[in-house]
């Protein structure tokens, strides 16, 4: 059976307040990362998921161990919990998946400005000919 886990985990990292959407499908982990700015309510991010979640942009996908379904004892899962919100930061898995969307963003806008500076070029290029053509036709 194919089961997704999904955590958020809401952190302040200078100067904004920061959630890191993690989620886990069919051997494939994913990290979407959302800027709120100032320190968010807990209604309020429920809020914003329910309401922004299609628009999500998620990194590529990492090859992740297989999720296995297990009971736990509830009084465990309560430490987990406890010891998940003291902890503050990034698993190194999400920190990897958010550094790969990052380079790949960056990838992307390298080759767009390139594009338009390459575009720019030709223009002007276009410009100087015609200007020295029009110079030349009068005499």
């Amino acid at each position: 059976m194919d089961m997704t886990v999904s955590k958020l985990t809401v952190f302040f990292e200078k100067p904004f307040w920061v959630g890191l959407y993690e989620r886990e499908t069919d051997r494939k982990y994913e990290v979407c990362k959302i800027v709120f700015g100032a320190e968010p309510k807990d209604y309020e991010v429920y809020d914003f998921i329910l309401k922004n979640r299609q628009k999500f942009r998620f990194s590529k996908s990492i090859e992740a161990e297989r999720i296995t379904e297990k009971r736990i004892n509830p009084k465990r899962m309560q430490r987990e919990i406890k010891k998940q919100i003291q902890n503050v930061g990034m698993g190194t898995k999400a920190q990897q998946a958010s550094k790969l969307q990052h380079e790949q963003r960056k990838l992307e806008q390298k080759t767009r400005s390139h594009e338009q500076k390459q575009q720019e070029k030709e223009r002007k290029f276009e410009l100087r000919q015609e200007k020295r053509k029009g110079k030349h036709r009068g005499h």
